[in-house]
């Protein structure tokens, strides 16, 4: 990756392709399905209001499904990678499950939201929750039966963003970590960073829609190719 003595704050951004060795589902499978529903079907503001029942069945099988899966190797490289750093550093996941935690990072935020929370549209607090929600039980801050996943749909607004940006503002080095390059505001990431003068590296698959933001790309399954590049960071 060239000189890496002048690098001490790392953003890195991790997407659908950390978890999918773990056997959680990409979203962006073939014909836009996610376990055979349209995306629209049951992640839109707007699909939730029309089905409601559809949706927290559908949440309900997936928050129970992430707790039958494990950290991969990527997920435990990011943890020691952030562990062992000095500089700042900052995991930004678009995923909404817990393996991340699970494999024991600390600087992290989730900007899509958690499988593991609940959220109260009525009294906007947020609670840890591993239940079912399809049979309304009461918030436990508040009583009403106003619970919803917790969860950034499509036309919703990413948590933390003004964090995220401030992060990226510092940054000497973005990675973006098996994500499509597709979706934003996160897309622009990469772009933003590179303005700013720092250095990207996208570590995926294949390439993604957004490579030729990065100044390196390394394609490759990514419980390969994190761990290569966390432990040659923590030699470097």
């Amino acid at each position: 990756m060239g000189d890496m003595s002048n690098i001490r704050n790392i953003v890195i951004l991790t997407g659908a392709g950390v978890s999918a060795e773990s056997g959680i589902d990409t979203f962006r499978s073939a014909g836009g399905l996610w376990e055979n529903h349209r995306v629209e079907d049951v992640a839109t503001p707007e699909a939730f209001a029309r089905d409601p029942n559809l949706v927290l069945r559908f949440y309900d099988a997936r928050r129970e499904a992430i707790q039958t899966k494990a950290p991969n190797p990527a997920h435990d490289a990011l943890a020691r990678l952030d562990a062992g750093w000095n500089g700042n550093l900052l995991l930004v996941t678009q995923n909404v499950d817990d393996l991340h935690e699970r494999a024991e990072s600390r600087r992290l935020l989730h900007m899509h939201g958690e499988h593991l929370n609940a959220w109260c549209s009525f009294c906007d607090t947020r609670h840890r929750w591993r239940a079912p929600l399809l049979d309304r039980p009461p918030c436990p801050a508040c009583g009403s039966r106003a619970l919803r996943p917790d969860i950034v749909w499509f036309g919703e607004m990413p948590y933390r963003m003004d964090e995220i940006y401030a992060a990226l503002r510092e940054v000497d080095l973005f990675v973006s970590i098996g994500t499509s390059g597709a979706v934003y505001p996160s897309a622009g990431f990469a772009q933003t960073a590179r303005e700013l003068g720092a250095r990207t590296l996208e570590l995926n698959l294949e390439p993604s829609q957004g490579s030729r933001m990065f100044h390196e790309c390394r394609h490759g399954p990514a419980s390969e190719v994190v761990p290569a590049w966390a432990e040659e960071m923590l030699a470097g």
